[in-house]
């Protein structure tokens, strides 16, 4: 069992518009909150400008009277001295692709829900949560129209003698309802330079990993990197700037079949494009063979000029593999508290000489706190990515600050 909910943030006093407040400013009011007190084994994550998932994987459903402290500490931080009334947060519980399509939902949208209108999507529980009250909404225009025509019936003053029979009205042409469109599956990570302080490219994710594990079925895998080879490809039409970094299965890559997919996808590829594309090797066994990694170089260096290796063993032996074999090697920090993770940073930058000698650059990614930050610039991590540094964005950055900005302009 499982609830997952996305979390928004809305702005709801006629006299105090959103552009009063910054929006990075509601948006690390509420990550810190949440990551404060929606803590292991529930998860949480940003997903959009002011939108967060949460999920429990100890419940079928999720409390919303639990965020109304949340609302209480935005009120406190954004409006102080002012009376309660001027944030409102509005949950969405459902299955994962519903809650993600709700993350994407325009402020036009949410205030038809919030004035219980319903909306053209999947159905789910919705509630307005303020620090003083929590009311659940009807979800669906069909669920709104039932409820309104239950009110109304409730409303009828008591029958009486029938009314002459009226003519009937003529039938009406249906009105069309428009469904959001679906959320994107991906997001972007921005890839920072420690040393220069700048931002050097995107890396493509699936926002689902926001909210669950990754699956470990070569299938699963295989579809999902499909996805990010296909929004990427997308994406390099509009964002000139940067390397763009897209996933690859270390085992996907060495089978036959799945070398077909792939290449079906990259012989799309704009071939002028290739010295800003890296392939990110995930799932590459601790003794993997060179020849096995040999392989997965010769198949993508027609498309990608850099090659990745994602790993989550900070003693990876770095020193078995050949020169210009690889040109970086990615750190995933997963460890279940910071002074773990932290260790694993420790063990990685202490194998710095075995890189240095092989030209291989050292790279950390899912940097979650400051310290973490901290622990790699000292100790000469070449470059970082993670919430800590960026958000998961809905387009690749675009500048060497640009990052930055996007990241407290959400």
């Amino acid at each position: 069992m499982t609830a997952i909910a996305c979390l928004r943030i809305l702005f709801t006093d006629g006299e105090s518009r959103p552009g009063e407040v910054p929006k990075h400013k509601a948006q690390g009011v509420a990550d810190a909150f949440l990551k404060a007190r929606w803590r292991k084994p529930r998860k949480c994550g940003a997903v959009a400008p002011l939108a967060f998932v949460v999920a429990d994987t100890r419940v079928d459903q999720l409390d919303p009277t639990e965020l109304q402290a949340l609302a209480a500490e935005l009120e406190k931080v954004l409006f102080p001295g002012r009376p309660i009334g001027t944030i409102a947060l509005m949950s969405f519980e459902g299955d994962e692709q519903a809650v993600l399509k709700f993350a994407s939902l325009s402020e036009k949208e949410l205030m038809g829900l919030m004035a219980g209108e319903g909306y053209g999507g999947d159905a789910g529980r919705v509630h307005v949560v303020r620090a003083d009250s929590v009311h659940p909404l009807p979800c669906t225009r069909e669920e709104a129209k039932a409820q309104a025509a239950e009110k109304a019936a409730a409303a009828q003053p008591p029958a009486t003698d029938p009314p002459p029979a009226a003519k009937p009205a003529p039938p009406k042409t249906a009105a069309r309802i428009e469904s959001p469109p679906p959320a994107a599956e991906t997001g972007w990570w921005g890839v920072q330079d420690l040393a220069q302080g700048v931002f050097v490219g995107s890396a493509i994710g699936l926002r689902a990993d926001l909210i669950g594990p990754v699956p470990e079925d070569d299938a699963k895998l295989l579809k999902r990197d499909l996805i990010c080879l296909t929004d990427a490809q997308a994406a390099l039409k509009t964002a000139a700037f940067g390397e763009i970094h897209v996933p690859f299965s270390f085992w996907n890559l060495t089978t036959p079949s799945s070398q077909d997919a792939y290449r079906g996808r990259l012989s799309r590829y704009p071939l002028d494009q290739r010295p800003r594309l890296c392939a990110t090797v995930y799932g590459t066994p601790r003794e993997a063979s060179i020849g096995m990694l040999q392989q997965a170089r010769a198949f993508l260096k027609g498309g990608f000029a850099l090659m990745d290796v994602r790993i989550t063993d900070p003693t990876f032996p770095i020193q078995s593999l050949s020169p210009d074999l690889v040109d970086s090697i990615t750190l995933v920090l997963s460890g279940e508290t910071e002074q773990a993770r932290l260790k694993q940073i420790l063990k990685f930058v202490e194998r710095k000489a075995g890189y240095v000698a092989k030209g291989v650059r050292q790279a950390v990614a899912n940097v979650t706190s400051a310290v973490e930050l901290e622990a790699c610039k000292v100790a000469g991590v070449a470059r970082v990515q993670g919430p800590i540094v960026t958000d998961l964005l809905d387009k690749p950055v675009d500048g060497p600050e640009a990052a930055e900005q996007a990241k407290n302009a959400a």
